[in-house]
Parts: C-alpha cells; sequence; structure tokens
C-alpha cells in the first residue's frame, strides 16, 4: 500500500467523525485542532504551508502558508505518523453539524475545487492551495469569495459540510444554479459562474440572496443543504439582546411579558 491509499471508516449521522487507519510509518495530515483521538505511538508534528511533497524549501512552504492564510485557514497544518509495529488509528471531528465528504482524488483527475474552510484531512501528498475564479464578479459577488480551496494529488481527502450533503453528477453543457453558500465542492472540469437574480421584487423580497452559483458539466458537484453562514445568522438573530434574558421557554416569562413587566 502506497502513502497515499489510507484506510478510513465514518462514524455517527449529523455530528461525524472519520477515523482513519495508518499503516506503520504512514502519514496523514489535518487542519490545526480538528484532531479528536489517536492511539499510542502515533507522532504528531506541526508544520509549515500545506504538507504536500512539493514543498522541499523554505520558500515553497512559505507559498504554500500564504495560500492557506488566503482561504482563511491557519499558517500551521499538523501531520500524524504511525511509529508504531501494528497499525494505529486516528480520529478527527467536524467542527459543527453536518456531513463528512471522503474523495478518492485518483478517481476525478487529481482535482477537487471546494470552499474555504471545507478541508477537514488527507492523505500525505495532497496539496491544499487556492483556486483562483477567473471572472471578477465570481470574486466579488460569490458568496464564499473570489479565492476557493483547490486540493490536488492522488490519494484520499476529507472535507466536511453543513447539514445533508447531496452530489449531483452533470453531464456535458447541463446547467445547475445553487445558492451560492450551498455550494460544498466540485470537480475540475466543472464551469463556475456568478448571476444576478432577475427581478428587482424577487432579489429584494424574496428572502434568498441577490446572486447564485451557475454551475455547468461535466463533472460532479456536491451542495449543502445547511451552510453554516446561514445557520450563524439564525443563531445570532435568534439571541437575546445583551443584558437581559427572553425566556422563551417560560411560561412565567411569557405572562411577564404580556402584562408588561420590566424586567431589567
Amino acid at each position: 500500500m502506497n502513502n497515499h491509499e489510507i484506510d478510513y471508516k465514518l462514524f455517527g449521522d449529523d455530528m461525524q467523525f472519520v477515523e482513519i487507519e495508518l499503516d506503520p510509518e504512514e502519514t496523514v495530515i489535518a487542519e490545526a485542532g480538528s484532531l479528536m483521538m489517536m492511539d499510542e505511538q502515533i507522532r504528531m508534528e506541526t508544520i509549515f504551508g500545506d504538507g504536500s511533497s512539493k514543498q522541499n524549501g523554505f520558500m515553497d512552504k512559505l507559498i504554500g502558508a500564504g495560500k492557506r492564510v488566503l482561504t482563511g485557514e491557519s499558517l500551521f497544518m499538523t501531520t500524524f505518523t504511525n511509529e508504531g509495529v501494528g497499525k494505529k488509528h486516528v480520529s478527527f471531528a467536524s467542527p459543527y453539524p453536518g456531513k463528512i465528504i471522503p474523495v478518492d482524488l485518483s478517481q476525478i483527475n487529481g482535482k477537487l475545487i471546494c470552499q474555504k474552510d471545507a478541508f477537514l484531512a488527507a492523505a500525505k501528498g495532497v496539496s491544499v492551495g487556492i483556486e483562483f475564479q477567473r471572472k471578477i464578479g465570481t470574486g466579488f459577488f460569490g458568496g464564499e469569495g473570489f479565492i476557493m480551496q483547490k486540493l490536488q494529488g492522488d490519494g484520499m481527502a476529507f472535507i466536511h459540510a453543513g447539514g445533508t450533503i447531496h452530489k449531483r453528477q452533470l453531464e456535458a453543457g447541463e446547467t445547475l444554479k445553487v445558492d451560492t453558500g450551498c455550494l460544498v465542492s466540485m470537480t475540475g472540469g466543472v464551469e463556475y459562474d456568478i448571476e444576478f437574480v432577475k427581478g428587482i421584487k424577487t432579489a429584494l423580497f424574496g428572502g434568498e440572496g441577490l446572486f447564485f452559483a451557475t454551475l455547468r458539466g461535466p463533472g460532479t458537484v456536491w451542495v449543502q443543504s445547511l451552510p453554516f453562514s446561514r445557520l450563524a445568522s439564525r443563531v445570532f438573530a435568534a439571541a437575546p439582546e445583551r443584558g437581559g434574558s427572553k425566556g422563551e421557554g417560560s411560561i412565567a416569562g411569557g405572562l411577564f411579558d404580556i402584562l408588561g413587566g420590566d424586567r431589567k
């Protein structure tokens, strides 16, 4: 088995984690802070850059780290290497409710484009970089920004997204329109553009965003039902005002409000 061929298991439903099995001297890279648990004799090391084998010199590592900063990630990544005799296991968890998507890059021509913060872990040798969209409109109004993550290599990679994940296969010339925040990832052959919602009434009062992503095949697209930004905005909107409590679950609190009480 080559270093980029790793075995794994997914556990959980709404709050998943992935358990990766490492052979002796086998290594996996992950985002800093994503570790859940690991066996003994696994060496954890913080590295500078994206962890790819192509980064031999300091400048290569510096450029790789800079690319990660542009996508909103940390300058550093963490490697986990099995220094024992037998098989060992290391597990990584999702940072918010959703699903973990395993992708074999060797089966999609070695390239996956995904939203920032989507990367969780990968086999050593997979590079984590940036993908610039060629059209300037995509950059200004793309929801997830002008820059997206680019995973390249021939090994396994694991990304995460919120809610339920839907995988859609697009034929050549087939078009799919997606809310910009719901787009998780796509294969390298998919064309990506931003389109303005037609109709001023629809744009202002429809309850959706002003722009959506237009994806054109051939290729594979992954879509999420609950973007973290949407979840965060709902939580923020429902949060009580500073210095007080709404008492939503309290009957007494509700009666107090009806009677015009002042709970300062």
